[in-house]
Parts: C-alpha cells; structure tokens; sequence
C-alpha cells in the first residue's frame, strides 16, 4: 500500500479513535504503510492535541468511553485476566464487580457460585450476573454516568456505608506507581468508597494500561492486594508494581 501523507494519516488515526475507541501500532503501521515510528509521532501529535492518550502498543481515545466501546477493545488480553480472576472468586460471601469490560468477562464466570451476593454499578454487568442460579445480584443505585454506563454519585456511595465486601474486582483506565486511575472524578471517587468497604482489592489490568496515568486518582497502589495481567508474573512489564503489590497474577 502506498504511504499516505501526514495530515491524511491523522485523519485515518482520528476516525480509528473515534469509531473504535483505540488504535494498536502494529495494525495502524501495516494500514497506513508507514513505520511503527512514523505511527508513534503520528499519535504523539493528536495526545499534544488532546485527540488521545498513549498507551503501551498505541492509543486510545481520551477521556470516558461507553461501556460497548470498551468492550471491543483488547478482548484476547482481557480473556485471559477474567479467567485468573475467576479462580479467586468465592462460591460464597461477598463480591463487587466493577463496571469494567475486562470484568464483565469476569461476571461471566461465576460456575462455581454458590451463595454469593455480587454488588455491581453498571446495568451489563448485573445482568452477566444474574445468569449465575448460585449469584444474588445487587445493582448498587444512583446517577447513571451515561459517558461511562456506570452508576455514580452520593446515593450509591451512602449505599456503600451499610455493607461488608470480601473481594472488590475492578480494572482501571490507567495505573502507574502511584495507583489507579480512572477517566472521571465520578468513577475514581466510586471505586476507591468500593476498596475502603473490601477485605481485599483485586486490579485486572491488560498491559496497555502500565505505567500511564488518567485524569483522576482512585485506588491507591498500596490498596491494591492483587493484580492481575495477561503477562507473566515474572514480566519486565509489572516489576515495579510487583514491589508493592503483595500478589501478581
């Protein structure tokens, strides 16, 4: 394929971000015709732009995504964390699921369930949920963040004060040394109420999300009891993180 010029291959990049949500270099390179290289510049101007954020292997678009664009981003990696998450879950207690894609394949996998309550703040992962005979699904309330599809704000977090959790399943927009981090204020606030009212707070993050940071703060990186990635424990990748965090998976 012959190469296109500059402003033909932003425009490329910018329809990809807006259309899928994200842009993986390898695929973008062998599209466009240009160098992995030429790509990385190319992405670099639109996040100078504030037209995306760059993550590891490439982009995607800033700011909160709806819950159906996130789930067609990434599917493979976000697999094989629902499946090691999967093997911490109790057949019984307590849970939270986040309103995460990468843990909706998680609320997917509940087989082995079998009196255990599963709080959730996103309307496609209670009904993943309800699928289960042994999982009673609680849809925590609130202002419906139509951005996000998650249910946000005061009334669900007041919610939050009369419960117990054992486990707290979430995946985040971004994590670095200093924590998770989250798109929105709404979300990030939302999560860390959810980690302070858990026993233990288990991260599933793929790859792309190491080592970059979002807008607001949520959890921070010494909350976190386990993380999960489709890499290797052993990977270069989570070294860092694995200094701090008690379990990687």
């Amino acid at each position: 394929m012959k190469s296109l010029a500059a402003e033909e291959r932003l425009d490329w990049l910018r329809t990809e971000l807006l259309a899928a949500g994200s842009v993986e270099l390898a695929a973008a390179s062998e599209a466009l015709g240009v160098s992995e290289m030429t790509v990385r510049r190319d992405l670099r101007m639109l996040e100078e732009a504030g037209e995306a954020r760059r993550v590891r292997g490439g982009a995607v678009a800033p700011g909160p995504r709806t819950f159906q664009s996130r789930e067609l981003t990434r599917s493979a990696q976000k697999r094989q964390i629902a499946l090691k998450a999967a093997a911490l879950v109790p057949p019984r207690g307590v849970i939270a699921v986040d309103s995460s894609s990468t843990m909706h394949r998680l609320a997917s996998r509940l087989g082995a369930a079998e009196q255990l309550r599963a709080l959730a703040n996103a309307l496609p992962i209670y009904e993943a949920l309800a699928e289960h005979p042994g999982v009673t699904p609680i849809l925590l309330g609130g202002t419906l963040d139509r951005r996000s599809g998650s249910f946000v704000g005061p009334v669900t977090e007041r919610f939050l004060e009369e419960v117990h959790i054992d486990l707290y399943f979430m995946s985040t927009a971004a994590l670095d040394h200093t924590g998770c981090q989250e798109d929105t204020w709404e979300e990030a606030s939302l999560k860390r109420r959810i980690a302070q009212a858990a026993d233990r707070v288990v991260v599933g993050a793929d790859s792309a999300k190491l080592g970059i940071r979002a807008e607001a703060r949520s959890v921070p990186l010494a909350d976190v009891d386990i993380l999960i990635t489709e890499l290797d424990p052993d990977a270069e990748e989570v070294a860092e993180l694995a200094n701090v965090i008690p379990t990687v998976l």
